[in-house]
């Protein structure tokens, strides 16, 4: 079992920054793929970016893509998003997952283990 805790979330204004933390434990998530996903009100969980396992590889939603940035620091076992240039569109509960299939994906329903969100709040 991994368990997952989202932190760094908050309210701000367009154009600020943000980063959230994703710890992980329970074992070790190297090898898992380590994805953030967001969801605002109304509207389903979207996938905005992950970092793929043992390589670290990284892959972007057109919609974050230039302003967001996933890294992860394996020897802490934790994951993270930059969020530079925020705009209100950004707005929503943001979610860590981790994913130990073999092949990444940016479905929802295959990653194995969620935390439970982290609020984002950008004002304009």
């Amino acid at each position: 079992q991994v368990q997952l805790v989202e932190s760094g979330g908050g309210l701000v204004q367009a154009g600020d920054s943000l980063t959230l933390s994703c710890v992980a434990s329970g074992r070790t998530v190297y090898s898992y793929h380590m994805g953030w996903f967001r969801q605002a009100p109304g509207k389903e969980r979207e996938f905005v970016a992950v970092a793929k396992g043992n390589n670290g590889n990284t892959w972007y939603a057109d919609s974050v893509k230039g302003r967001f940035t996933i890294f992860r620091d394996n020897p802490k076992n934790t994951a993270y998003l930059q969020m530079n240039s925020l705009e209100p569109g950004d707005t929503a509960v943001y979610y860590c997952a981790a994913d130990g299939h073999r092949s990444w994906s940016i479905n929802a329903v295959q990653y194995d283990y969620w935390g439970r969100g982290t609020q984002v709040t950008v004002s304009s």
